[in-house]
């Protein structure tokens, strides 16, 4: 396997370079879909310390979707996306107490 110039991957095998290309797809929205999650609790955070409780919950549900949805496809561990969500649950439910 040769890289070109360019960046890309010269292959001999067009299975490889078909390979290469789908493992690059899959590696964007794999991406998008931690940066998702990682935007989430930057925001569940920014309203936990401005004491805005009730965007604290909004945001933490839409964490909770996004994390579901990242473990149940595989992107994030199951037991990491337990994790998250008990921490950031924690930290909401703090707010109100």
């Amino acid at each position: 396997m040769k890289i070109g110039m360019e960046g890309s991957v010269a292959t001999r095998q067009s299975s490889a370079e078909k390979r290469h290309l789908q493992d690059e797809k899959r590696r964007a929205r794999n991406r998008a879909v931690r940066s998702a999650v990682r935007t989430a609790a930057r925001k569940i955070l920014t309203a936990a310390s401005a004491k805005d409780q009730p965007a604290a919950q909004a945001t933490l549900k839409d964490m909770v979707k996004q994390i579901d949805t990242a473990a149940r496809k595989g992107i994030i561990k199951r037991n990491a996306a337990a994790r998250k969500k008990s921490r950031m649950q924690k930290l909401v439910n703090r707010m109100g107490a």
